[in-house]
């Protein structure tokens, strides 16, 4: 039945780059289209939006529908899920609060919430609690641990799996808390201020955590594996971990903010940068803020290791990342993230000026998605220099 629901879909490919000539959009375009035109033929993909900076110039390339009931098309104002890559600006906002002073990564958590203190969780720092080092707090919350207040109950009961700092263990409840702790050392509501602080100067037109209504019609439909339409459910720290909602049009432009930071405001300028900052090596990743760092170019199975299932589901030992400041290699940022309906991937270059997003409304196969990514960089980098 699924089969035939996505079968034979139409690909609008549609390049609309505002700065660039018409050879640099027909070589972007082409190896765009040999990447994740394939991917999304091979997964049956309802819609599919990939943006492109190339030394400041911007490339949309569109696929599909937003919506199998309206047949709308994919446009880089299409609104989708973006899961935990939301974990990039949950990082960015604590990077504004480091930089307004209002906390510090070695504070504890009880320091904001009173009820942690004592606890186990109160053993790690908000750093631990930002890179998924606190001691082994899960991928997610238990069953029944629904809301923000269940979620600090929990946790104020959980107990350490090894000691702060040892291990990465990747986790929704961990840079959730840590989100949450943000929000409170800035005296606010976590999406208000996400949506205030960070998305307005960012002058982002259609990224929210809360969607308004007047903007419902740009937000794309998910596609589950039975080829049912859903959107995120509300969930503890949902917002913090999981729960942006962005086109490729503005996660192009968070993209440009991190390859350029020293084009933004002061305080935005500190903010983006914190998360560049790598502190723990695990395996072949270091990890930051939001980002996961590797060394590039690099081979398509470092990148695959990276984001494997045992990086995502069992604890890794972790190690404090040393970084030789005159080295010459160049970094790729990288994250991915999927809710049940949506799929995302949003990486960068500094060295190269390069940086790819692709939002999908579809939670296409990790692996796949990968080796479409590291595809298409491979062809994008080429052509960057």
């Amino acid at each position: 039945m699924r089969k035939n629901t996505f079968l034979l879909l139409a690909t609008c490919l549609a390049v609309n780059p505002a700065l660039a000539n018409s050879t640099d959009r027909q070589q972007v375009a082409s190896i765009v289209d040999e990447a994740f035109g394939s991917l999304m033929r091979k997964h049956q993909v309802p819609g599919l939006a990939v943006a492109v900076t190339i030394g400041g110039k911007h490339y949309f390339i569109n696929y599909g529908v937003a919506s199998l009931e309206t047949r709308e098309p994919v446009t880089e104002h299409t609104i989708f899920e973006i899961g935990s890559v939301s974990k990039t600006f949950t990082a960015t906002l604590g990077g504004y609060a480091l930089a307004t002073g209002k906390l510090s990564l070695e504070d504890k958590p009880s320091m904001y919430i009173a009820e942690l203190a004592g606890s186990a969780v109160d053993q790690a720092t908000l750093l631990n609690l930002a890179t998924y080092t606190a001691g082994g707090l899960p991928l997610q919350f238990p069953q029944g641990v629904d809301n923000d207040r269940s979620a600090i109950s929990y946790i104020a009961t959980w107990q350490l799996e090894a000691e702060p700092g040892t291990v990465r263990r990747y986790s929704n409840p961990s840079i959730g808390l840590f989100g949450h702790l943000t929000a409170k050392a800035l005296g606010g509501d976590f999406a208000g201020l996400l949506e205030l602080e960070i998305f307005k100067r960012l002058d982002f037109t259609h990224t929210f955590v809360r969607v308004p209504e007047n903007v419902m019609a740009s937000y794309a439909w998910g596609y589950d594996a039975d080829g049912r339409a859903v959107r995120v459910n509300p969930g503890a720290f949902d917002e913090e971990a999981y729960g942006v909602k962005s086109s490729a049009a503005d996660m192009i432009a968070f993209i440009d903010a991190n390859l350029h930071p020293e084009r933004l405001d002061p305080v935005m300028r500190e903010a983006v940068a914190a998360t560049h900052k790598g502190y723990f090596k695990v395996g072949g990743m270091i990890q930051g803020l939001g980002w996961e760092q590797f060394p590039f170019p690099l081979p398509l199975e470092r990148l695959l290791a990276g984001n494997s299932r045992t990086m995502a589901f069992e604890s890794n030992p972790a190690t404090p990342a040393q970084r030789d400041a005159n080295s010459s290699t160049a970094v790729l940022y990288s994250k991915t993230g999927s809710t049940n309906g949506f799929g995302a991937y949003a990486t960068f270059v500094p060295e190269a000026e390069l940086g790819v997003v692709m939002l999908a409304n579809m939670n296409i196969f990790m692996p796949d998605r990968l080796e479409a990514m590291h595809q298409a960089l491979e062809g994008l980098a080429e052509l960057a220099r």
